[in-house]
C-alpha cells in the first residue's frame, strides 16, 4: 500500500490567500442595519446602500416615492431587494436602498447670529454681501469674517461657529430626501471654527472639513479648527475626529489634539489637551454685574474664555488673558454658555470648562438732581443731571411738552453717565423731563417727570396781508408754534400812544369795522402761559376809502 503524501502548509496558505484575493472587495461605506432581517444581496454586489426600516402606518410604496429619486420607480426597488409584492412588508421590516438611488436635495444652511463685520460671498454671482442673520447660506457660497463672528446652523442642525479673521467655504449641503442623511464637506482656507456636529447615519451620512494641508472627518463630535500658512491645528473635545493629510488620516479622540504641518515634512503630531481648569463656584443666575469668575492656578501661561449665548450659539466675547479671574462684564439678560480652556505654550486651547450662566437684572428707578421741578432756565440747551441706583445700567434723559409724553421732543444717548444735554435746542416753553434706566436690555424703569421752563422771548408777529370788503377789513398774520393767543392793538397813529382796540384772539384772522376816510394802524404780539417775554411786531396801516 502506498502512503500518501503529508500536505504541504506552504502550498495551502497560498491557495488560502489566491481565495482571499478573489473574494468580493467590501463596500466602501458602512451599511446600518434596520430592526428587522433583510433580504439577501446578490454576491457580487458592493454597492453602498443603507437599510430603511418602516415605522407603523408606513407602507412600501410610500417610502419609496419619498426616498427614492425620480428615474428610480419602486418596481426596481422591489427588485434589488428580491420582493416579490411590496404590500408584504409592514412596520419593522427592512429595504435596502442603494445610496445613489436616494434623492438628493441641496439644503441651505442659515446664520442663526452674526456680530461684527461679517461679508457673505455668493458662489452663483461672487457678489459680496454683509451676512446679517437668518440669511441662507447655499452651496459654493463663502463667508469671509473680519473683525467679526457668525453663527451657522447646517439642515441636520449641526453648529459651526466662525471666528474672526477667517474664511469658510461650503462645497457640498446635500441631504438624501426623507432619509435623514446629509453629505457636508466644507472648507476653511483661514482661521478658526468651533464646530458640534450631529451623530451622523451609518451608510452614506458624511461631515468633512478640508484645509488646505490637512482634513477632518467626523461622526458626531465637537472640536475645534484653525488653519493658516503654517499649518493646521485640532482639538477634540467630544467624540472623535479622523484628522491628517487627505488618505493618510488618523483617528484623534476627545481630549486629544493633533497638528500638521504645510511643510509636510513633520507629519502629524498628536498629543493630550490641557485638562479642564478648575472653576471656583458662580452662581448660575447673575442679578448684577460685573461678576468675577475665579479658578485654581495651573502651569498654564495662560487662559481662554468664550462666551456664548445658548439659544442662538452667538459669539459674545472671547479674551485670551493671564491670572485666575475674569470679570463677566456687560451682558444682556438671557442665557449663556463660559467656556473656560487652559492654553498651552503653542496657543492651543484645551478642554473646556462649561458652565451655563443666567443674566437676570433688574433696573432701578434713578434719582433726579438738577434742575429742580419748575425751574426756570436761560439755557436753551440745559444740563439734566440724576444718580443712578442699580447695577449695569445705562439712562437716557427724555423731554417732552407734556406731562404723559406722547410727545418725546428731545432725548440724549443711552450711556452710564449720570448727566446728559438734550440732542436738540429747546425754544421758550414749558416742558416737562424724565430719566429713564435700562439693565440687561430688557428691564426699564422711569422716574416721575419733572418741570421745567424754558426763559427766551417770542418772536414777534408778522401780518401777512389785509382784504378790505365794504366797510370791513379783515387782517391776516404769521402763526408762532410757541404762542397760545395774540394780542392785537388799534390805533389811529403810528407809535400807538393812543390805543383806541385792545383785544386777545386765539386765531391768526380778525375783521375789523373802520370808518371810511380815516388812517389806522394795527399791531400784534404772541402770547403763552409761561413766562415768556413778548414782542410786538411791525405796525401796519388801515385806509378804508
Amino acid at each position: 500500500m502506498t502512503e500518501s503524501p503529508a500536505p504541504r502548509l506552504p502550498v495551502l496558505l497560498l491557495i488560502l490567500a489566491l481565495l482571499a484575493c478573489a473574494a468580493p472587495t467590501a463596500a466602501e461605506l458602512s451599511v446600518t442595519r434596520g430592526s428587522a432581517g433583510h433580504s439577501d444581496a446578490s454576491p457580487a454586489n458592493t454597492v453602498p446602500e443603507w437599510i430603511y426600516t418602516l415605522r407603523p402606518g408606513e407602507s412600501f410604496s410610500e417610502v419609496a416615492s419619498d426616498l427614492l429619486a425620480p428615474n428610480f420607480p419602486a418596481s426596481r426597488l422591489l427588485q434589488y431587494n428580491k420582493i416579490e409584492n411590496g404590500a408584504t412588508l409592514g412596520a419593522g421590516d427592512s429595504v435596502r436602498i442603494p445610496l445613489a438611488w436616494l434623492k438628493r436635495q441641496p439644503q441651505p444652511a442659515r446664520a442663526t447670529s452674526v456680530t461684527g463685520t461679517v461679508q457673505l460671498i455668493s458662489g452663483n454671482s461672487g457678489r459680496k454681501t454683509p451676512l446679517s442673520e437668518d440669511a441662507l447660506i447655499r452651496v459654493g457660497d463663502e463667508i469671509l469674517s473680519a473683525s467679526g463672528t457668525a453663527t451657522i446652523e447646517l439642515a441636520d442642525g449641526s453648529e459651526v461657529r466662525i471666528s474672526p479673521n477667517s474664511r469658510l467655504i461650503f462645497n457640498r449641503l446635500t441631504q438624501y430626501g426623507k432619509a435623514g442623511m446629509v453629505d457636508t464637506r466644507l472648507r476653511l482656507d483661514r482661521g478658526e471654527i468651533h464646530t458640534r456636529v450631529k451623530p451622523v447615519m451609518e451608510g452614506g451620512a458624511r461631515f468633512e472639513i478640508e484645509t488646505p494641508s490637512a482634513v477632518a472627518a467626523v461622526r458626531g463630535t465637537a472640536f475645534a479648527l484653525q488653519t493658516s500658512a503654517e499649518g493646521t491645528r485640532l482639538q477634540v473635545t467630544e467624540g472623535n475626529v479622523d484628522f491628517g493629510a487627505p488618505g493618510k488620516t488618523r483617528r484623534i479622540p476627545a481630549g486629544f489634539g493633533a497638528s500638521l504641518s504645510t511643510a509636510g515634512n513633520d507629519g502629524l503630531s498628536i498629543r493630550r489637551l490641557p485638562p479642564a481648569p478648575a472653576l471656583d463656584p458662580l452662581p448660575p443666575k447673575l442679578t448684577q454685574l460685573p461678576a468675577t469668575m475665579t479658578w485654581q492656578e495651573s502651569r498654564a501661561p495662560m487662559h481662554r474664555v468664550d462666551i456664548f449665548e445658548s439659544d442662538t450659539g452667538r459669539w459674545v466675547e472671547s479674551r485670551k488673558l493671564t491670572g485666575s479671574s475674569f470679570d463677566i462684564g456687560r451682558l444682556d439678560n438671557g442665557s449663556y454658555e463660559v467656556h473656560l480652556a487652559a492654553l498651552d505654550a503653542r496657543g492651543t486651547a484645551g478642554m473646556p470648562r462649561v458652565i451655563p450662566v443666567e443674566v437676570d437684572l433688574q433696573a432701578r428707578t434713578a434719582s433726579l438732581l438738577s434742575p429742580a421741578d419748575g425751574d426756570t432756565v436761560n439755557d436753551d440747551m440745559p444740563e439734566f443731571r440724576w444718580q443712578l441706583n442699580g447695577d449695569n445700567e445705562v439712562a437716557r434723559v427724555e423731554v417732552a411738552e407734556d406731562r404723559d409724553f406722547r410727545n418725546v421732543i428731545a432725548t440724549s444717548e443711552w450711556a452710564p453717565e449720570t448727566a446728559a444735554l438734550p440732542s436738540r435746542p429747546l425754544g421758550p416753553g414749558k416742558y416737562y423731563w424724565r430719566v429713564v434706566t435700562e439693565a440687561g436690555g430688557n428691564s426699564v424703569a422711569t422716574t416721575e417727570p419733572r418741570e421745567l421752563v424754558v426763559n427766551g422771548s417770542l418772536p414777534p408777529v408778522r401780518i401777512i396781508s389785509v382784504n378790505y370788503i365794504d366797510s370791513q377789513v379783515r387782517v391776516f398774520w404769521e402763526k408762532v408754534d410757541t404762542a397760545t393767543d395774540y394780542r392785537l392793538q388799534l390805533s389811529e397813529e403810528p407809535g400807538f400812544n393812543n390805543i383806541i382796540k385792545e383785544a386777545t384772539l386765539s386765531d391768526t384772522t380778525a375783521a375789523l369795522r373802520l370808518i371810511p376816510g380815516r388812517r389806522y394802524f394795527v399791531r400784534l404780539k404772541a402770547l403763552s402761559d409761561g413766562p415768556l417775554q413778548s414782542r410786538w411786531g411791525p405796525g401796519r396801516e388801515l385806509y378804508l376809502e
